[in-house]
């Protein structure tokens, strides 16, 4: 329905692995990745293992190869072709890379559902090379969050930026898995919900102190139960706005009752009967 805004994480919640290690171990450059994470942030890592695979031969073909492999729960893309088309505006928020995100929707059928994707930029190079960059540069221009956020994007300052563009009365559902989905969580209020993946991070930091995420918290283990939940939760703010939308109706036929019956004084009730004795 028109009024709620579904935001979706990426990696193990759309799809049910990390894409970035899926493709590195894919093309076998695990050991490689391994050593460079000792040196350097994840992002970095990253970019420097897409300019080795470059070099080995390997092509962009073979890396969306092994993208449209990866594993999906059955019902993760009819939750979302049913949630959109219920009326929710669908976007995603993601620490993955903008290459294999619209790779794998192009290959699901499902990029035309979303109308914003947030990621770090993934692009291919003038030499035919992937390259995978951060999202913030924060070498630069840290992004200052204090939550447990990585130090290439801030997930809660993007939420906030979508919540400043918002009609007054639209409503989010944030699913997400990770530690970074954390902060975007603790951003939204009491009219809101989130579904955090049981049993992933942001469960355990979430079951720390419940008390301060204000969102309703509706939590999920696998894509049966986040379709089960994401379109109840569709299912009862619809209905409860159909409800607020009858009150609305309800209090302005009775405003105009009384109006009629203030203009017209006494006379708008009916005549008292004289009492015979």
């Amino acid at each position: 329905m028109a009024g709620i805004v579904v935001i979706f994480d990426f990696d193990k919640t759309i799809i049910d692995i990390d894409s970035d290690n899926w493709v590195i171990d894919g093309l076998g450059g695990t050991a490689l990745f391994e050593r460079l994470l000792t040196t350097m942030p994840w992002n970095s890592a990253m970019d420097a293992v897409m300019k080795e695979f470059h070099s080995q031969g390997k092509t962009i073909e073979d890396i969306v190869a092994i993208l449209k492999q990866v594993p999906i729960h059955p019902r993760v893309v009819p939750a979302i072709k049913a949630a959109h088309s219920l009326g929710c505006e669908l976007r995603i928020v993601s620490d993955a890379n903008l290459f294999y995100i619209e790779t794998i929707l192009n290959h699901l059928g499902i990029s035309q559902y979303f109308s914003e994707i947030n990621t770090n930029p993934g692009f291919v190079d003038e030499e035919g090379k992937l390259r995978i960059l951060p999202y913030v540069d924060f070498l630069k221009a840290p992004h200052g969050c204090s939550n447990v956020c990585p130090p290439n994007m801030c997930k809660g300052m993007i939420i906030e930026r979508i919540q400043s563009s918002l009609e007054k009365n639209e409503k989010i559902i944030y699913l997400g898995d990770g530690a970074g989905d954390y902060c975007p969580m603790l951003k939204l209020g009491p009219e809101n919900f989130v579904m955090p993946r049981k049993n992933f991070p942001v469960w355990s930091l979430i079951s720390e102190n419940r008390d301060l995420v204000k969102a309703k918290i509706h939590e999920w283990t696998d894509g049966q139960e986040l379709e089960q939940i994401l379109l109840g939760l569709i299912a009862s703010i619809s209905e409860e706005e159909k409800r607020s939308i009858s009150s609305a109706q309800l209090f302005s036929s009775d405003c105009g009752f009384q109006t009629i019956a203030a203009m017209h004084g006494h006379e708008a009730l009916p005549r008292a009967l004289p009492v015979r004795h």
